[in-house]
Parts: C-alpha cells; structure tokens; sequence
C-alpha cells in the first residue's frame, strides 16, 4: 500500500504566520526607502562647516590670550640693583648729577638704570583730600648696574652721595628678588585682569592734637584728636557739645590744623 505525504504542516504555518501579522497590523509588502531632499542636505553640511570654522576661530582667540608674554620682573633685568644714600630732599638733585656723570663718563654699558622710589598717598591738609606722588624712602636712590671698582667710583664720587646701603666689607650687597619686586612692583602680563592700586592715606596729625571740624553737622567745633583709624581714613574728635566731650567719628578730610 502506498503512503502519500502531503504538505499540510507547511500550510498550517503560513496560515498561522498570516494570522499574527494580520493581527498586529503589519504589512507584507516592502517598505520603500524615504526620499532624501538634496536641498536639506546641503543646508545642513553649511551649517556643519560654520560650526567648524567658529570653533577653529575661537581656538585661536584662547591660544593668543593664553600665548601673550608677560613683561620681565625689574629683578631680571641686566645688572643687580643697590640702594645708595643720599641727603633727604636732594635725591632729584643726585639723580640728575649721577645721570650726567654715566654719560660724560660713558659707562652706559656698566651702570644702566637710576631710579627713586615713588607711590601714591592720600593727603589731607586744610580739609581737603587729594592723591599725591611720594619718596617710598626719601634719601635713597636705587641704581641698576653691574658691580665693578670703576661703576662703584662712578656712583660713589657723586655730588650728593654719600654712600651704597649694605656695605659688606670691600663690596656692596644687591637687593634680593623679593626685594625688588616689592619696591618696583611686578607687571602683569597682557589680557590679565588688572590689579587695583593702593593708595596709602597720609595723616598729618597726631592723637592728642586740638584740631577744628571743616565740614558736616559739626562744622567750626574744635576738639582733641582721641582715635585715629589710618586703614578706614577715620578719626575720632571729641567735641564739647551742651558741656560734655562727645566723641564724634569724622573722615581724615573733614579737619584741619588749628
């Protein structure tokens, strides 16, 4: 007897196959691939390259600010620095008869920089407040130069001049890196926040001194300087009011002498 096999297991999967995709909605046929719109994608490459170049451009901005060399410390200039002394109220004076002999003298190469110390002050006189340059050492000078018998002759036989700070025995000693900075200060380098400066007050008065109230609800009382406050410009009076000695807090500019 002859046994026939048929194909009715394929079939049943097929049917089977057709029924899930027809439950979850899906589609037998093939899905076309979306049209690309070459418009869209040359915009979006410009828009890429723009990118590209600010970034580029930026970099470059960082690299300048970051690359700016600062300027030198006074300290690393040629030569050593030395303090030499001189009469108070002649160092403008020295200054130039020292100046004058490096010329005639031509020892520019050895002796290269003179200088007198200067900062800014607050000054108070009569009531009123202004900022005025001052001597930081009021009868030095500091010279910049490289040591030798002949540039320390130059700057010892100077009018005016009577001798170099720090003798240690035949030669002079230089001022220290640090020393030099805090006297001629240190330069920022370019692009760099800048510092604010200080100005230091000056105060030409002393407690116990009778002085007179300038400006205020006080104006034209006197009274005796009890507290001075040189870090918050303060000062404070006592003034007689109804008999009694009030102490009155007043700004440096606010008094004057008697």
């Amino acid at each position: 007897m002859a046994i026939e096999f048929t194909n009715s297991t394929e079939n049943e999967t097929n049917s089977e196959t057709a029924a899930i995709l027809d439950v979850l909605g899906a589609s037998t046929e093939v899905a076309s691939e979306p049209i690309v719109d070459p418009a869209s994608v040359l915009e979006v490459e410009e828009v890429a390259v723009e990118i590209v170049e600010e970034l580029v451009e930026a970099e470059e901005i960082v690299d300048e600010v970051v690359l700016t060399p600062a300027e030198p410390s006074p300290f690393d200039r040629e030569g050593d620095w030395y303090v030499v002394h001189t009469y108070a109220g002649y160092e403008n004076k020295v200054k130039s008869n020292l100046m004058n002999r490096i010329r005639s003298m031509h020892v520019e190469e050895r002796i290269f920089e003179v200088t007198i110390p200067m900062e800014d002050v607050i000054e108070f006189k009569a009531g009123s407040r202004r900022v005025v340059p001052k001597k930081i050492f009021p009868g030095y000078l500091l010279v910049r130069m490289d040591y030798d018998i002949d540039s320390w002759r130059v700057v010892r036989d100077t009018p005016g001049v009577t001798g170099f700070v720090g003798q240690n025995g035949p030669r002079p000693l230089p001022l220290s890196r640090s020393e030099v900075e805090d006297i001629l200060g240190v330069a920022k380098p370019e692009g760099a926040a800048p510092v604010e400066k200080k100005v230091r007050p000056r105060f030409e008065f002393e407690e116990g001194e009778q002085v007179r109230v300038t400006t205020g609800p006080f104006a034209d009382f006197n009274g005796a300087i009890s507290e001075i406050d040189v870090d918050r410009s303060k000062i404070k009076v006592l003034v007689n009011i109804f008999g009694r000695e009030t102490p009155v807090e007043l700004e440096f500019g606010q008094v004057a002498k008697l």
